[in-house]
């Protein structure tokens, strides 16, 4: 996936908004004023990855502790979250070494997490969408 299908992708789900509340570069997305994704262009500089975001588009994604730490290991375009909780998010490096269908489930996922922790009126409104 690039940035384009992934913003497409995003942009797919219902409720969802995108601003860059953090500065230009970086695009926050949101399900009802809840982020659950953020998209950005690593620049090789970023502390503790190795130069692994250097030139390519990363996504930050929400995921459950356990999983995280999984696709850690299966993945080495998986980091943990960068300039997030590290126990609750991952890093997503858009590199082409993951599969788009595993993209795409990891999305859904982090999106899911974030409904799920919504209101009772809200998640429904949403859930009746999907």
């Amino acid at each position: 996936m690039d940035k384009h299908t992934v913003t497409e992708y995003f942009l797919s789900k219902p409720f969802t908004s995108v601003s860059q509340p953090f500065g230009e570069g970086v695009d926050v997305f949101k399900v009802k004023d809840k982020m659950f994704a953020t998209l950005s262009l690593g620049n090789g500089t970023e502390k503790d990855t190795n130069g692994k975001m250097a030139g390519h588009y990363c996504i930050n994604l929400k995921c459950d502790p356990d999983e995280a730490l999984a696709l850690r290991d299966i993945f080495d375009a998986v980091i943990p979250g960068y300039h997030m909780n590290k126990k609750l998010w991952n890093t997503i490096i858009l590199d082409g070494s993951i599969p788009q269908g595993e993209i795409e489930r990891m999305i859904d996922n982090s999106y899911m997490l974030v409904v799920n922790k919504m209101t009772k009126k809200d998640r429904q409104s949403i859930l009746i969408k999907l």
